[in-house]
């Protein structure tokens, strides 16, 4: 059981990198609408590695309970964690691409903002 949930795990992180990595070519693109498509997905994703580590650790746990010697494991789960880990470094680049786009975007409306006297952007007369 536990090879098994290994295996679902790093086919849930290989679709995640490889969804991140399609961000990051449609942001270079600007094909934004792509990447909002692909938002609930990744969402599932996500959920899915989390309820994923928690079945892991469960059956980690029993069958060490039930003393079996859990190192047998110990190369499929540093596998699995070095997944993650350029799941995470993945992630960081699409973060270092996009955290200056939407800080570039704050300044913008700030500005506009401050020249319309620090009200709204738009004036509506009724």
């Amino acid at each position: 059981m536990i090879d098994k949930i290994v295996e679902e795990m790093k086919t849930v992180i290989y679709k995640m990198q490889k969804s991140i990595k399609e961000d990051i070519e449609d942001i270079k693109a600007a094909n934004h609408d792509k990447l909002l498509e692909r938002n609930d997905y990744k969402q599932d994703l996500m959920n899915e590695i989390v309820s994923l580590k928690q079945n892991l650790n469960n059956e980690l746990v029993t069958a060490m309970q039930s003393g079996v010697d859990v190192n047998i494991y110990r190369e499929r789960v540093d596998s699995l964690e070095e997944d993650l880990r350029e799941l995470y470094k993945l992630n960081g680049k699409l973060a270092s691409i996009v955290l200056p786009v939407k800080q570039m975007y704050k300044e913008m409306v700030d500005e506009l903002t401050e020249r319309n006297g620090g009200g709204s952007l738009i004036d509506v007369k009724a």
